[in-house]
């Protein structure tokens, strides 16, 4: 038997045989490392005792070809099988990656239905996540609208039916005072990005409270496709306080919590426990990606934690920096600055407001005048008509800064008539609202008119490309972000 000094020597040497890092091992490759607590007294020879001084847990046979991080499919070599026990779990052909891509894409093209494609892919996800990161890196145009919008929005309303196994990270009102906890038991602990949801507003379909769960693992999954970042460093979070929507407590396969959604101070007191259990956890310089959050929430939670956390809006500031760069672009063939043109809103929400305010912010940069100054030139419809200042006593404070002088205008189309916008941008939700005589006004008005519908999933969308082209009978006028 080997004494504790021997042990540790035959440890040290395999640590650098096998390049561990530190006594816990590298996880990535799934080894842990652990000296025994040996007798020293034991004076029995060790070259008649096989080496066993420690236990060794390595990711290996059949459980290796469940871990989507480290499995490779048909990918595994020969020598890779012997190594990691593999032989006969799998069939004899050896497969190059690209040969295992082609194979899945060929078979993802067999189906019809963008909804089975998605369930397919996610599948893929939870199996072996470097040829699913493969396939979406060298066929995005093709799997992007599988992966995400507009996708994504269908496999959330029917989440609880085409569930198979769990992704992120569910925390519920059942956690409260334990969030922490919960947090901790999440595999990887290098996080540096969090994208969280309350599901209250999931894309333009509403409240789907815990089915929102796609919305988040799809957006890192771009992520890392399109941005580089490390899976493993990547954590989609679903914040559940209940659902407003009677369909899903109704069902009897939702997954969620069948309650009443929580508001005021309980919700305020759950999601402060939430950050605080982050940034201890996890560290300051976690980014928390807030997604889809009703209005008054959004605005709210990034107010309250953007000097504190490192926090970020995508429907508020990633949606309005998109937007600001396709227009700045769209100047070149329309003409004019910022500031020559004026904006009409559909839609005075997160997304709405978010453009706007950064567009003031350019004009503001690029001319003489102040911001309020420059928010003069862009103009908001809300649900209730033109958002004008003798409404301002009734307004959400997000909208304030927005209400213009004007008398009173209804709907959309009394709303282009009367301001005459140059550039007319759809943030609403709600599809088909730029009818055919809003675009042939916007046309009678402008001989390049802007017409930007952002609404999604694609069923939201304000109009279509070729509404667009038909009805303003204008080349091109149509930009689709």
């Amino acid at each position: 038997m080997l004494t504790t000094s021997s042990a540790l020597k035959r440890l040290n040497s395999l640590r650098r045989l096998l390049g561990v890092l530190g006594d816990r091992g590298d996880r990535k490759n799934g080894l842990s490392v652990m000296a025994s607590n040996e007798d020293d007294n034991n004076t029995t020879n060790e070259d008649d005792q096989p080496f066993t001084p420690w236990a060794v847990s390595v990711a290996s046979g059949h459980t290796l070809l469940r871990s989507p991080q480290h499995n490779k499919g048909l990918a595994f070599t020969e020598k890779e099988r012997d190594a990691h026990y593999l032989r006969g779990l799998l069939p004899p052909a050896v497969f190059t990656q690209e040969l295992q891509e082609k194979r899945t894409l060929h078979l993802l093209r067999q189906y019809e239905v963008p909804l089975h494609k998605y369930i397919a892919m996610m599948d893929l996800q939870e199996t072996n996540e470097k040829l699913f990161y493969k396939l979406l890196i060298y066929n995005v145009e093709e799997l992007l609208p599988i992966v995400y919008t507009p996708t994504v929005g269908e496999a959330c309303q029917k989440y609880g039916s085409i569930y198979r196994r769990p992704q992120g990270l569910y925390i519920s009102l059942k956690d409260k005072g334990k969030i922490l906890e919960v947090l901790k038991n999440w595999p990887e602990k290098n996080i540096q990005v969090i994208v969280v949801t309350d599901g209250e507003r999931i894309l333009g379909l509403g409240d789907l409270g815990c089915q929102g769960m796609g919305i988040p693992v799809g957006k890192l999954s771009l992520y890392t496709a399109l941005g580089g970042v490390r899976p493993s460093a990547c954590l989609p979070v679903t914040i559940d306080v209940g659902t407003k929507n009677e369909t899903l407590l109704n069902d009897e396969f939702y997954i969620g919590l069948k309650q009443k959604r929580a508001t005021g101070e309980e919700y305020k007191e759950f999601l402060e426990e939430f950050m605080t259990a982050v940034k201890k956890n996890y560290g300051e310089k976690v980014l928390i990606q807030f997604e889809d959050f009703a209005n008054h929430n959004a605005f709210d939670l990034l107010t309250k934690y953007r000097t504190s956390h490192l926090v970020f809006n995508d429907d508020i500031q990633g949606t309005a920096c998109v937007v600001l760069g396709g227009l700045l672009s769209a100047l070149k063939l329309i003409g004019g600055t910022l500031s020559d043109h004026t904006f009409l809103f559909l839609g005075a929400g997160e997304a709405g407001t978010g453009i706007a305010e950064l567009i003031s912010l350019e004009i503001f940069k690029k001319t003489k005048l102040t911001v309020e100054e420059s928010r003069q030139k862009i103009w908001l419809v809300d649900s209730k008509g033109l958002v004008v200042s003798s409404r301002k006593d009734s307004l959400q404070q997000h909208k304030k800064p927005w209400a213009h002088d004007h008398e009173p205008v209804s709907g959309l189309l009394e709303a282009v008539k009367a301001i005459k916008p140059t550039i007319l941008i759809g943030t609403s939700g709600v599809g088909k609202q730029f009818t055919k005589e809003v675009i042939e006004t916007m046309a009678s008005i402008n001989a390049k008119p802007l017409i930007m519908a952002l609404s999604n999933p694609t069923s939201q969308s304000e109009c279509t490309a070729e509404e667009a082209y038909t009805w303003s009978q204008v080349s091109n006028p149509f930009f689709n972000l």
